[in-house]
């Protein structure tokens, strides 16, 4: 046998896809700790942080207005399916997130959608994903628009969500996000 004939088949990797755009982007460095158009591969178990704190997310902005840690991905595969999927959850105390129209306070996750919009404060970014066989693996792959992600794609505009505070006040009149006790982090 060879050890072409010996190899492991290679499997596809599920990847996220994720454009950022913020208004402020060139002139202040905000994005300056991430490496856009690169892939990279994350072991399937990790619970991907985004924020300010480089000691505990794994994707950082340079930006005071953005909390400790901000939002979290988290890869998970439902029963009877074969395809892996990812909750998003937010993480801030002070500022709400919305994916797509769906506001999350504190605690709250919700299942990403294949396609959608993630924003808090003035930050965009348009996330999709695209499947893969891998169960030990996926990838992330950023890429900087230089335009508005809500007008460049038609989304629905809206005010962008206050730095300190949200559209609403959180009520739990929307069965869809899901309410977290602090020690199930």
């Amino acid at each position: 046998m060879t050890s072409f004939e010996d190899a492991d088949t290679e499997e596809t990797v599920t990847c996220l896809q994720i454009t950022v755009y913020h208004p402020g982007q060139l002139q202040s460095g905000i994005f300056q700790s991430i490496r856009f158009y690169n892939r990279e591969k994350l072991p399937s178990s990790e619970v991907v942080k985004f924020g300010r704190n480089s000691n505990i997310c794994h994707y950082t902005f340079q930006d005071k207005q953005v909390s400790r840690v901000q939002f979290s991905l988290q890869l998970f595969k439902k029963f009877d399916s074969s395809v892996l999927s990812f909750e998003i959850k937010n993480m801030s105390k002070k500022t709400s997130l919305l994916v797509d129209n769906k506001e999350l306070c504190y605690l709250n996750k919700i299942d990403l959608p294949y396609k959608c919009m993630v924003r808090f404060g003035e930050y965009q970014f348009l996330i999709e994903k695209e499947d893969g066989e891998s169960l030990e693996f996926f990838e992330t792959q950023f890429i900087l628009s230089p335009r508005s992600l809500l007008q460049e794609n038609n989304w629905p505009l809206q005010k962008p969500i206050p730095e300190y505070g949200s559209y609403s006040t959180c009520s739990t009149q929307n069965a869809s996000p899901t309410e977290m006790d602090e020690n199930e982090l």
